[in-house]
This record gives C-alpha cells, sequence and structure tokens, in this order.
C-alpha cells in the first residue's frame, strides 16, 4: 500500500485541475498547504533552475588563477599592517638622493621618499573597501527596488524607473564632482557617493532578471496556489535572481574601483597622504619622462585586480546561465 501511495504522489501531474480550480466551496489554501505544493513543485525536474545543480568543472584553470589573484589583494588589503614593509607615509632621507629599488625599497621611493611598495599594497585597502563596499550598498538597495518592480510592476515600477532612468541620464564623473564638492571626500563620502551612482544599474539588473524568473510555470503555480507576495519573492525569485546580482555586482566592483581611481586623478578622492592606486597614478604621471616606475607599479597592481574580478564575473555568467539579452 505505500508503494501505492509513493507511486500515486510521484505521478501528481500539474496540469490536474486542484482543489482551486473546481471550485470547492469553502476552500481556502493553509500555509501547510502551500508548503507542500511548493515543495513539491520544487522537486519536479526541469521547473526550478538547476543554479544550485549546476556544476563548476567548466570554470578552467584561469578562473582559479583569477580568484587567486583577488583573494590575494583581499589578504594584502586586510593584512598589510603584518607584512615587513616600512610605514607607507614614512619618509626615508635617503630616497632624496636616490629613487632607484634597493634592498631596502624593492620598488624604489617615490619623489618624496615614501617607498613605493609600501604605498601600492596599503592603497590596495583604500580602493578595495570602496568597491566592495559601494557596491555592496548598491547591491542591496538596488537589488530590493528591482525585486519589488519587477514582480510588483505597476506605478511602484514606473517612478523607480523615472528615478533610475534619470541618475543614468548624467554623466558619471559629472555627477560625481557635484557630489564631492557638497558632501566631502572621507573614505566613507567617497564609498557612500559611489553607491549612489551605482543603485540604478543594479536596479535594472537585478528588475529585467525578476520579470523574467516571475513569469517562470514554477512561480504561477505558488502564486495559483494562494501563496502571500512575500513568499514568492524570498523563497522562489530572491534565489534565482541572486546569482545574477552577484555576477553583475563582480563587474561593478571593478567599475568603481575604475571611478575611484578616476576622482582621485583629479584630486577629489581620499585626500593624501592616504595612499590609493589613484593618487598613486596622478602622482606618478607628472613623472612619466623621468621614472616610469612610480606611473606603472600602481598601474600594473589596479590592472592586475580589475582584470582578475572582471574574469570571475565573466566566467561565473556563463556557468550560472545569466543572460544578457534580458537586461
Amino acid at each position: 500500500m505505500a508503494d501505492e501511495r509513493e507511486a500515486t504522489v510521484s505521478s501528481h501531474d500539474l496540469t490536474a485541475p486542484g482543489p482551486m480550480e473546481l471550485g470547492v466551496p469553502g476552500f481556502s489554501p493553509t500555509a501547510t498547504m502551500v508548503d507542500a505544493e511548493l515543495a513539491g513543485l520544487e522537486a519536479r525536474e526541469g521547473l526550478v533552475p538547476a543554479v544550485s545543480k549546476r556544476r563548476f568543472k567548466s570554470l578552467g584553470w584561469g578562473f582559479w588563477v583569477a580568484v587567486a589573484i583577488v583573494g590575494a589583494w583581499i589578504l594584502v588589503a586586510i593584512f598589510a599592517n603584518l607584512l615587513p614593509i616600512p610605514d607607507p607615509n614614512s619618509v626615508d632621507v635617503n630616497c632624496l638622493v636616490s629613487t632607484s629599488p634597493s634592498s631596502s625599497h624593492l620598488l624604489g621611493c617615490d619623489t618624496t621618499g615614501r617607498d613605493i611598495l609600501a604605498r601600492v599594497l596599503f592603497g590596495s585597502r583604500v580602493s578595495l573597501v570602496i568597491g566592495f563596499a559601494s557596491i555592496a550598498i548598491s547591491e542591496v538597495v538596488g537589488g530590493v527596488l528591482g525585486l519589488l518592480a519587477g514582480y510588483f510592476r505597476g506605478s511602484l515600477d514606473e517612478v523607480l524607473a523615472i528615478i533610475s532612468n534619470s541618475f543614468l541620464s548624467f554623466p558619471f564623473l559629472v555627477l560625481a564632482l557635484v557630489m564631492v564638492a557638497y558632501v566631502g571626500r572621507s573614505l566613507f563620502d567617497i564609498t557612500l557617493i559611489i553607491a549612489i551612482l551605482a543603485w540604478p544599474i543594479l536596479f535594472r539588473v537585478v528588475r529585467a532578471a525578476t520579470i523574467e524568473h516571475a513569469q517562470r510555470d514554477y512561480v504561477l503555480a505558488t502564486r495559483a496556489l494562494g501563496a502571500k507576495s512575500w513568499r514568492v519573492l524570498t523563497s522562489l525569485l530572491l534565489p534565482d535572481v541572486v546569482p545574477t546580482a552577484v555576477t553583475f555586482g563582480l563587474v561593478g566592483v571593478a567599475v568603481a574601483v575604475v571611478g575611484e581611481g578616476a576622482l582621485s586623478f583629479l584630486g577629489l578622492s581620499v585626500p593624501a597622504p592616504t595612499a590609493t592606486w589613484g593618487n598613486m597614478i596622478a602622482q606618478g604621471s607628472t613623472s612619466m619622462t623621468t621614472d616610469l616606475s612610480l606611473l606603472l607599479s600602481p598601474a600594473v597592481a589596479m590592472f592586475s585586480f580589475i582584470l582578475a574580478i572582471n574574469f570571475i564575473g565573466d566566467r561565473l555568467r556563463g556557468v550560472l546561465n545569466v543572460r544578457h539579452g534580458a537586461l
């Protein structure tokens, strides 16, 4: 008898009319019934996107090299104080005579006698904090708003779309210059400014992904069973949208690091003597004809991080099957 019951449950057809469709008088689906039906829907092969079942064997060795590079920069940014390097702001009078590399200064010194290697490693702190923190804020704000707008649509979607399009219609640097002039140039201020400028992009990405997934059969069936909106959003749509948000967020981190570098190059980021890759590149650009290493050292550091994290995001988009056309 148990085998017969299991066979009956396993052969359950979603196309068969349920109690609500049959019009049973006084029938009202409870949360327990919705949970049971939702579990059944998720168990059916091919209805729920198999993001959690995908294997990452196709990522390739280049992906793991990129992960190692990004991980190394993150560790350097966290534990820079523990590394056997000089203070990034201390001046060595010997370097005022010769800025060439030596045993005590592996990459040499800048024009003011400060160790270049120490400033590159400590500069990763500011650049990475701004990159990751600003995108994390924009992911939360833009992601939540995009999820709500894509699911509920209507006037909420129209208002948020107008606001996001208004932000995107202005050039990035123009808005950043205006905000820096009124807000300030501290680490928190620059992070917040870049987050404000980045949230419309993440909003559009998550909104497009939500609209796409909200039309799937398993979502429509769950809503037909009477599940509340917050349950559909958190149990079905959110897990489907997260891979898209994460992969585009990684690319956003690279863009945020470049944005901070652009502001530093214009002298509008974190003020000196704090080292960032951007202000080091700006300082090195004035000495290109006399000492190219002042420019190359921070530029190579920024290039390696941006290339690696862009490669990670690109490979994850391919493995997780994140569609570009829907965005």
